[in-house]
C-alpha cells in the first residue's frame, strides 16, 4: 500500500507541476489531472494522480500528523 500526503502546486511550466510538500519542493507530471497554481494535490511515481480541496487536504495531514505522535510516543 503507498500513501501520499497532500502537497500544494506553486508553479506549473508546460506540464510539470512545482508541488510544495511541507518545505519540500517536488516535481511531478500534470498530464492525467486537470490542476493550477494553489491546488492541493496527491503525487505518485512523479505523477499528479488527485487533486483535493483544501478541507481534505488539512484533514490527511492532520492525520498523518497524529499518527507520527503517537509513533514517536
Amino acid at each position: 500500500m503507498c500513501v501520499a500526503l497532500p502537497g500544494i502546486i506553486e508553479k506549473i511550466e508546460d506540464s510539470i507541476a512545482s508541488v510544495n510538500f511541507s518545505g519540500n519542493i517536488v516535481r511531478a507530471h500534470t498530464g492525467v489531472v486537470d490542476v493550477k497554481v494553489g491546488d492541493y494535490v496527491l503525487v505518485h511515481a512523479g505523477l499528479v494522480i488527485q487533486k483535493l480541496d483544501r478541507e481534505e487536504a488539512d484533514n490527511m495531514t492532520e492525520l498523518f500528523e497524529a499518527i507520527k505522535e503517537i509513533e514517536n510516543g
